[in-house]
């Protein structure tokens, strides 16, 4: 008795679970730390290019937080069925968004000083 392809890349533990709740956690850092941050700038007067970066970040952490039921059924699907994961544009969010954040950040710290 031999093992099928689906079952040699398939294993019985949460990992697909724990990723998921990674991408969550990624998604409400994003969208929450954004919200707070451009609340925070616009009420500090900062220029309007900080507000924007965090409010960008809060964008691309909702954008995250709706595509997770989606981004989770095609990795189980991926898996299940043997083929290759492809988290392309999700990652491209995140890394908007985290980008967003540094240049929300370097513009607040140019400002104060």
């Amino acid at each position: 008795m031999g093992i099928t392809p689906e079952e040699e890349i398939w294993d019985e533990g949460l990992q697909s679970e724990r990723t998921r709740l990674a991408w969550v956690r990624t998604a409400v850092a994003l969208s929450t730390g954004g919200l707070g941050a451009a609340g925070i700038a616009l009420r500090s007067g900062l220029p309007a290019p900080a507000i924007a970066a965090f409010a960008l970040a809060a964008l691309c952490g909702a954008v995250l937080l709706i595509r997770t039921r989606q981004r989770f059924r095609r990795v189980q699907a991926a898996l299940h069925g043997g083929r290759p994961l492809d988290a392309g544009l999700d990652a491209i969010v995140a890394w908007l968004g985290t980008l967003s954040v540094v240049a929300g950040a370097v513009t607040f710290v140019l400002t104060v000083r």
